[in-house]
């Protein structure tokens, strides 16, 4: 962690660092090459969202200058270079992930119409807040169709009844689209 601070000195532990994707199955740590605005962004207030990849890949991930350095094992430097990719993607507009029936970090949940601003909030407060209680990175992805749809990525799949993972998240985001119809139902608006 100390790096991170040190690494405002433009270049000093990361001059001539290339990218770098270890096939080892164990232990190793990859390097991503960032520009200014993209480390920015990935960091998030207060490393917020750093921690946030970090929690819910199972990775280590630490920024230092323009490159972001993510150790763990194959399949958690695997994940967590997803997630960063889909992060910075966002920024961009909509990211397609057309297939999950392979992965087993993912929940899927479909969201009404109607609902979605009010799930994510203002300019995307209470996904936030649900991924911060969760330990989980959530968004809005399309599929293979075109439907957007809301993901839950996380290494800890949780519990309905507990605190933490991506099954407490599902319920914090089927709670808020009950109270959006509840809500729309007392005021005679859309089921």
């Amino acid at each position: 962690r100390a790096f991170s601070a040190v690494g405002v000195v433009r270049g000093f532990f990361t001059r001539g660092l290339r990218e770098k994707t270890s096939k080892r199955k164990g232990f190793d740590t990859d390097r991503l090459a960032m520009r200014d605005e993209e480390v920015s962004y990935a960091l998030g207030k207060d490393g917020s969202t750093r921690k946030k990849l970090e929690l819910a890949s199972g990775a280590i991930l630490q920024y230092v200058g323009h490159v972001a350095f993510v150790a763990g094992d194959i399949f958690e430097r695997r994940r967590c270079r997803e997630f960063v990719t889909w992060l910075l993607q966002q920024r961009r507009g909509s990211v397609t992930i057309a297939d999950i029936s392979e992965r087993d970090d993912v929940t899927e949940v479909h969201i009404p119409a109607n609902c979605k601003g009010w799930v994510a909030g203002n300019r995307g407060s209470e996904l936030r807040r649900m991924e911060q209680a969760s330990g989980t990175y959530m968004f809005m992805a399309l599929d293979a169709r075109g439907e957007e749809r809301l993901l839950i990525f996380g290494v800890n799949r949780g519990s309905r009844h507990r605190e933490g993972g991506r099954l407490h998240a599902e319920r914090l985001v089927k709670d808020l689209i009950f109270e959006k119809q509840s809500d729309d139902s007392r005021r005679g608006g859309p089921p």
